[in-house]
């Protein structure tokens, strides 16, 4: 039995997985999806890849997540998977990257600056 490690990053998260063929239960950090993701949206983006390439429920997949928030982290799962897909099967690599599942997003937040209110934000000037 082959089991697939690949790693998804967005923002500050990284998600670790490890996918098998199984039933499709998915566990992220030794929780169930539904419990660790209690809104639908989130459980949907890790999802997607599944679904997308029509294999929901044939891989059991272990999730770690560590660092930002909850969509995040669902995001960074969503690469993750869609990584280890491309590798149980080619095949699905042109329906994942044709819709941006295997695309690093690059955007993260920009540190604050000395002398500054936020990163990019001056305090007020004054005149007199």
């Amino acid at each position: 039995m082959e089991i697939i490690n690949t790693i998804g990053r967005r923002k500050t998260s990284v998600a670790r997985i490890y996918m098998k063929p199984g039933k499709g239960e998915i566990t992220v950090n030794n929780r169930p999806i539904e419990v660790y993701f209690p809104f639908d949206l989130h459980q949907i983006v890790v999802r997607q890849p599944l679904a997308l390439v029509g294999v929901d429920g044939t891989y059991d997949i272990k999730i770690n997540v560590d660092g930002g928030g909850i969509k995040g982290q669902a995001e960074a799962a969503r690469m993750a998977i869609s990584r280890a897909l491309c590798e149980f099967d080619i095949e699905h690599r042109s329906a994942l990257k044709k819709e941006g599942f295997l695309t690093r997003d690059p955007r993260m937040v920009e540190r604050k600056k000395a002398g500054r209110r936020k990163a990019r934000r001056r305090f007020q000037f004054s005149k007199r």
